[in-house]
C-alpha cells in the first residue's frame, strides 16, 4: 500500500508541488524570523564583547531611587563624583581609574543643515578618552580646548564632515558650534558601533552639556594592576564600597547588554513567528482544497483500491502519507529557503545600523520550528480528505466520476458553534491585560467558523457578483462554474478573507484611532499654531527657552506656554511629568478643568506648585495642600505643593509641575510650544515671526493644529504599511491558493472543456471564462475579509475606548481600494489556469476520463 501510495504521488509531480508550495513559504517566513534573530543576536553579542574587551571592571552609580518609571524606563540615575574617583583608585589591586561622562542626545547637523539621524541606535556624547574601549584617533588628533570635539568615522560620513570644519551640535544642554578636530573609531578598523553615533568633548563639555552638572560622571572604566584578575578587582571594589556602587567586569558587563538587546530582539520575533503562524494558516486552507480536490478527482482510483481489498484505516494512511511526504518536502525546502531570507533580512539590518553581522547558521529552533510545523499543519489539512478518501463505496464509487457534493447542515450548524466560541473568546481577550492567548485563539476560532459558514454565505453572494459579468457566454459559464461547488470555492476565497480580515481590522483600528484624535483636538484644543519636531529614539527635539519670552512678545499672539517633559518618581511611583510655564493658557488651550468642589483652581502655578489628574489622585491617595517628593533627572530630591486636582482628558494626564523642576533636569529646553491668537490677527503673519525665531534649530517647525494632526496621520500610515507588508505573504499563499484550485479544476474538467471547445467556445472567451470564475471567487474572499475584518476592529475599537479611541470610523477609501485590489488578484490568478484551459486539445479532451 505505502509503495502504491508513493507511485501514486510520484507519477503527479505538479500536484505534489503545488502541494508542497503552500508549505514552503510559511516555512520560510518562520525559519527565517529565527535564522534573522539569532544572527542578530549573536552580532550584537560580538559588537558588546568588542566593546568591552579592553575593559577589566566598569563601575556606576546607583540609582537614587529604586523602581521604574511608568512605560518600564530606567530608574532616576545617581552621578558619581572626583571624590568618588580617588576612593576607588585607592583600593588595592587597582591600576588606574577612567573616568567617563556620557549620555544620548548628542544630535549633530551635517553639511546639508539637517540633523543626522539613525533608524533605532542612539546618538551618544560624552568626553573623549584616548584609548579608553579600543577607541582610537583616526584622522586629526584629540580635543585640546572646549571648542573642539571628535566625530566617531561612521558619523562624520553621514554629517559629510571632514577635519577643520565647523560642527553645530544639538545636546540636552542646548546647541553650540565647535570644531572638528578630529575622527575616531575602534581597534580592529570598526569605523563605528553597531550603528551608534559619537561625538566626544572634552570632559567639562560634556559634563555641561550631557550631564548639566561640573565634576559628575556617569561611570568608571577600571584597569586592574598587573596579576590581578578583573573578577578580584571587581570584588574587591564592592566589599571596599559595601555596595555603593554597580561593579561588573567588562565581559558581564557587555553580557548584561546583550540580553537587553536580545529580549528586544526576542520581542521582534514574535511579532514575526504571529505574521508567519497567520501564513500558515492560510496555507492549512490551501493545503486542505487542494488534497480535497485531488480526492474528487481520484474517486475511481480510491474506489478500485478499495475493491481489490484495501480497508479504510490503510485509504486513510494512505493520503496522510502524502500529507507527510508534502509536509517533509515542503519543511526542507522552506528550511533552506527560510536560512536565504534571514541571510538577506540581517544583511539589511546590519547595512542600516552599520552593524558588523556575525557569520549565518543555522539555529535548532528553526530546524525544530520547520519540520514541526510544517508537518503538523500538513496532516491537520489532509485529515478531514483523508476521512473523506476512506468514506468512498467501491461499487457505487465505480459507477460515478466524483462524489456528489453534500448538503451544507451539518457544516454551517458547526460554523456558527466555532464563530460563537471565537467571539467569546475574543470578547473575554479584549476586557484586560493579560489576555492575549485567549485573544489569538478567539480571532482564530472565529476565522475558522466564518470559513466554515461561507458555504452557505456563498451561494448568494457568488451568484449575484457572477451577474455582474454575466453579459456574455463566458461570463455566464464562469458566473456558474465558481458557483457549481460551494466548499471549494468557500475554502478557496476563506483562505484570501484571512488576509483581507487582518488587514482591514488594522485599517479600522488605527483609523478611528486618528479620528478619535482629531475628534478629541476640535474638541479639547483650542490652541492655533504649536511649535514641536518629530520625536526621535533617544531625546525629543527642543528649543531654547529664552525663544518663548520672544514669542510671546509678537503682535498677534494673545497667550503661548511651554511644556518641557521629563522621567520622575513621585513619591514611590514613577511618572512622566510635564514643567509647564504657563497654567492658565494652557488650561485654556487644551480645556483642563478642576475636578470636583474641593479640587482647587487652575491658576497660575508658584514655582514649586503642582497639579494633579483626578485618577492619579486617588491612585497614590494624593489631596490638595499635600506635599509631594519629587525626584528628577539630576537625582536631587524636591518637594511641590499639590495646589489642585484636575480633570484628566484626551491630552493631559498625571504631575504637571512648576518651574522649579527646571533647575533639577539636564536640560531644561521645552519641547512644545503651543500659542493663541489675538481676536482678528492674521495667522500667516504671526507663523512667519516665529518661523524666524527658529530658524536656526533644524529638529523643530511651526504648524497649525491640522498640520500638526496630519503629521501624526502620516505616522499612522507607516505603521498600516509595516503590517500590510508582514500580512503580503498570507495574501500571496492564498492568491497561490486560487491559483492552484483554479489549475486542478481545469484538470478535473478537461472532458467539459473539450465538448464547450468542440461546439464553438474559442480560446478568447474559454481564458474570459475562467478569468471571471477567478474574479468571483476573489472578490467574495475579498468582500468576507471586510466584512470580517470591520467587525474585528469593531470589536477592538470598543475594547480601546478607555484609552482615548472613542470614535469608531470605517476606512471606506481603503476598502474600496482592497477590493479593486480583490478583483485584479482575481485577473491575475486566472492567467495560468486560463492559457491552460484555452490550449486544451479538443480531440485528446473528448476522449479524456
Amino acid at each position: 500500500m505505502l509503495r502504491a501510495t508513493l507511485k501514486s504521488l510520484l507519477a503527479r509531480k505538479l500536484r505534489l508541488a503545488l502541494s508542497a508550495m503552500a508549505v514552503i513559504l510559511g516555512v520560510m517566513f518562520v525559519a527565517g524570523s529565527f535564522v534573522l534573530t539569532d544572527t542578530l543576536g549573536r552580532s550584537f553579542e560580538n559588537m558588546f564583547d568588542s566593546a568591552y574587551a579592553h575593559t577589566d571592571v566598569v563601575v556606576q552609580p546607583k540609582p537614587k531611587v529604586d523602581g521604574q518609571i511608568a512605560g518600564g524606563d530606567s530608574p532616576v540615575p545617581g552621578v558619581l563624583t572626583a571624590d568618588d574617583k580617588k576612593a576607588i583608585e585607592a583600593i588595592p589591586g587597582v591600576a588606574a581609574v577612567h573616568a567617563i561622562a556620557d549620555g544620548e542626545g548628542a544630535r549633530v547637523v551635517g553639511s546639508d543643515g539637517k540633523v543626522v539621524t539613525t533608524v533605532g541606535p542612539p546618538r551618544l556624547g560624552g568626553n573623549w578618552l584616548d584609548g579608553v574601549g579600543g577607541a582610537e584617533i583616526r584622522d586629526g588628533h584629540a580635543p585640546q580646548n572646549d571648542n573642539q570635539v571628535v566625530l566617531n568615522v561612521e558619523q562624520a560620513k553621514k554629517a559629510g564632515l571632514k577635519v577643520g570644519d565647523q560642527v553645530t551640535v544639538l545636546t540636552p544642554g542646548g546647541k553650540r558650534t565647535f570644531e572638528l578636530a578630529g575622527t575616531f573609531g575602534y581597534a580592529g578598523g570598526l569605523d563605528g558601533r553597531g550603528g551608534v553615533l559619537e561625538v566626544r568633548f572634552t570632559d567639562k563639555v560634556a559634563q555641561e552639556l550631557m550631564l548639566g552638572q561640573a565634576g559628575a560622571y556617569t561611570s568608571f572604566d577600571v584597569d586592574a594592576a598587573p596579576g590581578q584578575s578583573p573578577e578580584a578587582v571587581r570584588d574587591a571594589i564592592a566589599a571596599r564600597t559595601g555596595g555603593a556602587y554597580e561593579v561588573k567586569t567588562g565581559a558581564e558587563l557587555a553580557k548584561t547588554i546583550a540580553d537587553q538587546f536580545k529580549s528586544v530582539l526576542d520581542g521582534l520575533n514574535k511579532v514575526l513567528l504571529g505574521f508567519g503562524a497567520v501564513a500558515l494558516f492560510v496555507g492549512t486552507f490551501l493545503i486542505l482544497n487542494i488534497f480535497s480536490i485531488t480526492v474528487a478527482q481520484r474517486t475511481k482510483e480510491l474506489a478500485l483500491t478499495r475493491a481489490l481489498g484495501a480497508s479504510r484505516r490503510q485509504m486513510i494512511g494512505s493520503v496522510l502519507a502524502e500529507a507527510i511526504v508534502v509536509g517533509l518536502t515542503g519543511s526542507l525546502l522552506g528550511l533552506a529557503a527560510g536560512l536565504g531570507v534571514g541571510w538577506v533580512l540581517a544583511m539589511v539590518a546590519a547595512n542600516v545600523s552599520g552593524l558588523i553581522l556575525a557569520p549565518i547558521a543555522l539555529p535548532a529552533s528553526a530546524v525544530i520550528a520547520a519540520f514541526s510545523v510544517g508537518l503538523v499543519i500538513t496532516v491537520l489539512a489532509a485529515l478531514l480528505p483523508a476521512l473523506r478518501a476512506s468514506r468512498v463505496p467501491p461499487i457505487a464509487a465505480l459507477q460515478e466520476v466524483a462524489t456528489p457534493d453534500r448538503p451544507l447542515t451539518k457544516l454551517s450548524v458547526s460554523g456558527g458553534l466555532v464563530t460563537a466560541a471565537g467571539v467569546a473568546l475574543m470578547g473575554y481577550g479584549l476586557t484586560g491585560d493579560g489576555h492575549l492567548w485567549p485573544m489569538l485563539g478567539g480571532v482564530m476560532f472565529a476565522f475558522i467558523g466564518v470559513a466554515l459558514l461561507s458555504p452557505l454565505v456563498g451561494k448568494p453572494v457568488v451568484a449575484a457578483l457572477g451577474r455582474l459579468f454575466s453579459w456574455s457566454v463566458a461570463g455566464k459559464l464562469g458566473r456558474l462554474n465558481s458557483g457549481r461547488n460551494p466548499r471549494r470555492t468557500a475554502i478557496t476565497a476563506a483562505a484570501l478573507m484571512i488576509g483581507i480580515a487582518l488587514i482591514t481590522a488594522a485599517s479600522t483600528v488605527l483609523t478611528s484611532g486618528d479620528e478619535s484624535l482629531r475628534g478629541a483636538a476640535n474638541r479639547e484644543v483650542h490652541a492655533d499654531l504649536l511649535v514641536t519636531g518629530q520625536n526621535s529614539t533617544d531625546v525629543m527635539p527642543t528649543f531654547a527657552r529664552s525663544t518663548m519670552d520672544d514669542i510671546r512678545k509678537i503682535p498677534g499672539v494673545a497667550s503661548a506656554t511651554s511644556e518641557v517633559y521629563a522621567r520622575a518618581m513621585v513619591g514611590k511611583h514613577g511618572h512622566g511629568v510635564s514643567i509647564v510655564d504657563d497654567l492658565p493658557a494652557m488650561a485654556a488651550q487644551f480645556s483642563l478643568k478642576p475636578s470636583g468642589p474641593n479640587a482647587g483652581t487652575l491658576t497660575a502655578l508658584g514655582p514649586a506648585d503642582a497639579i494633579v489628574d483626578a485618577d492619579t489622585a486617588v491612585e497614590e491617595g494624593v489631596r490638595v495642600g499635600d506635599t509631594v517628593r519629587v525626584v528628577l533627572p539630576k537625582g536631587d530630591p524636591v518637594e511641590f505643593r499639590i495646589a489642585a486636582i484636575y480633570a484628566e482628558n484626551d491630552f493631559y494626564g498625571g504631575y504637571l509641575l512648576g518651574v522649579a523642576a527646571l533647575e533639577h533636569l539636564v536640560s531644561p529646553d521645552p519641547a512644545i510650544a503651543t500659542i493663541t491668537l489675538a481676536d482678528g490677527a492674521a495667522e500667516s503673519a504671526v507663523r512667519d515671526q516665529v518661523a524666524k525665531l527658529i530658524a536656526d534649530n533644524p529638529e523643530v517647525s511651526v504648524m497649525t493644529k491640522g498640520e500638526y494632526l496630519d503629521q501624526a496621520s502620516g505616522q499612522i500610515g507607516t505603521l498600516l504599511t509595516m503590517v500590510t507588508i508582514l500580512l503580503a505573504l498570507a495574501i500571496l499563499i492564498a492568491v497561490l491558493g486560487v491559483i492552484i484550485t483554479l489549475w486542478l479544476s481545469v484538470l478535473e474538467r478537461t472532458r467539459e472543456l473539450g465538448l464547450l471547445r468542440a461546439i464553438g467556445l474559442g480560446r478568447a472567451a474559454t481564458m474570459r471564462m475562467i478569468t471571471v470564475e477567478a474574479v468571483v471567487i476573489t472578490l467574495f474572499g475579498t468582500l468576507l475579509g471586510l466584512a470580517t475584518g470591520v467587525g474585528m476592529g469593531a470589536a477592538v475599537v470598543r475594547s480601546l475606548k478607555g484609552e482615548g479611541i472613542t470614535d469608531f470610523a470605517v476606512p471606506w477609501s481603503q476598502l474600496t481600494a482592497y477590493l479593486v485590489a480583490g478583483a485584479l488578484v482575481g485577473v491575475f490568478a486566472a492567467v495560468l489556469p486560463s492559457i491552460k484551459a484555452a490550449r486544451t486539445d479538443v480531440l485528446k479532451a473528448i476522449a479524456y476520463e
